[in-house]
């Protein structure tokens, strides 16, 4: 059974096919531009883009301090779903699932943390984080439509 309290969800409309949010997805140079909160950028020191592939990168708050990441990609079925692991701590689950819907695409946003506790004291953080996440996105859409 899945515990809900592990999951921060958020979904969000999408105006571009899922072929072109599939693209901002797993191209490595334009996942680094718009990943990660408004203000912060990547240094990315690895991104191979496939089952079992690597991506190593430290997201850089604007005042310059730097958290370092390490995901694995588990999942990539184009253009539908693609799963990321965090493997260093907080420990967490990505799911993204893309669903075509009349004039775009539907993006659900699934982070399953790996304990209830973890989920919970990040929640008010991660959650508007996530936001910030998809408006990034849909900006990088929008600049390479």
């Amino acid at each position: 059974m899945d515990d809900d309290t592990r999951h921060c969800r958020t979904s969000r409309h999408l105006p571009h096919p899922p072929e072109a949010v599939w693209a901002a997805l797993t191209d490595p140079l334009r996942l680094a531009r718009w990943w990660g909160p408004a203000g912060f950028r990547n240094e990315v020191s690895a991104c191979d883009v496939r089952p079992g592939g690597q991506w190593l990168f430290a997201m850089v708050a604007p005042d310059g301090q730097s958290w370092a990441n390490h995901c694995e990609f588990l999942t990539l079925d184009a253009p539908r779903r693609l799963e990321i692991r965090h493997v260093n701590a907080p420990w967490f689950t990505l799911g993204l699932t893309l669903l075509a819907e009349p004039g775009g695409t539907r993006l659900d946003w699934d982070q399953c943390f790996d304990d209830a506790a973890t989920a919970e004291a990040l929640r008010a953080r991660v959650t508007p984080a996530n936001e910030e996440n998809l408006d990034r996105l849909a900006a990088e859409l929008s600049r390479s439509a």
